[in-house]
């Protein structure tokens, strides 16, 4: 997260040169983002970060040499000794992408799809630059319940007893959240202030050891807190 008054710097990540030059411009024209750099690739990128540090990597997920989600990986979970960890958003050409499930459990930030409109992509830079998650609001509920679906192993026990330490009302929040509503959804469901919401989102992330929302549904299921089929 930047510092009060600074600019949100960013790098951007794809084998596309025309995709990387559209976003360049269009970031590089807003009066509180500065692009660091630019690679054609995630063994690239992770150089760059490593050597730009931006606050917010935008990653596309397929790349030769090394693909998105292994460069997120390699941001998010780095070797002794580096300690700059950016916020990592995906960037997909498609609703759905399996990518896009390793990448959260990995520890990014969100995604966005690649023809969202310019207004989406200004907004989603700050919003993940600011700490928040993102899961482009078109497409959430449906990767969700996609995830949802999918065959998985036992649950984990580790995950379902770190959910002991949240209060019932934190535990209703983060159901709420593992569905894919907002904030305001929330607190209109609950009768609770927006306010209130965010306070109980904040302690949930803090007692779970979670960076973000996107982790949160993704520990929802995995815990078994949510489970496929629920409405």
């Amino acid at each position: 997260m930047t510092g009060t008054g600074a600019a949100i710097t960013v790098a951007i990540v794809d084998d596309q040169a025309m995709v990387r030059a559209g976003f360049a411009a269009l970031l590089a024209a807003q009066s509180d983002i500065d692009v660091v750099g630019e690679a054609v690739n995630g063994a690239e990128g992770v150089e760059l970060s490593r050597r730009a540090h931006p606050d917010v990597v935008l990653m596309d997920v397929r790349m030769p040499v090394m693909d998105g989600l292994e460069a997120a990986r390699r941001l998010l979970d780095p070797p002794p000794g580096v300690v700059h960890r950016p916020r990592v958003l995906m960037l997909t050409t498609f609703d759905v992408d399996d990518y896009v499930y390793e990448a959260l459990r990995a520890g990014a930030s969100g995604f966005l799809l690649k023809d969202a409109p310019p207004a989406d992509l200004i907004a989603a830079v700050r919003v993940v630059a600011a700490g928040d998650a993102l899961l482009a609001p078109s497409v959430t509920r449906r990767l969700i319940a996609d995830f949802a679906a999918r065959p998985s192993g036992p649950r984990r026990k580790e995950p379902a007893l770190r959910l002991k330490g949240l209060t019932a009302r934190e535990s209703e929040v983060l159901v709420l959240v593992a569905r894919g509503q907002s904030n305001q959804e929330i607190a209109a469901s609950l009768f609770v202030a927006e306010q209130t919401v965010k306070t109980h989102v904040s302690r949930i992330l803090g007692k779970l050891g979670l960076r973000d929302r996107a982790q949160a549904v993704i520990f929802a299921y995995e815990s078994g807190l949510v489970s496929p089929g629920d409405h």
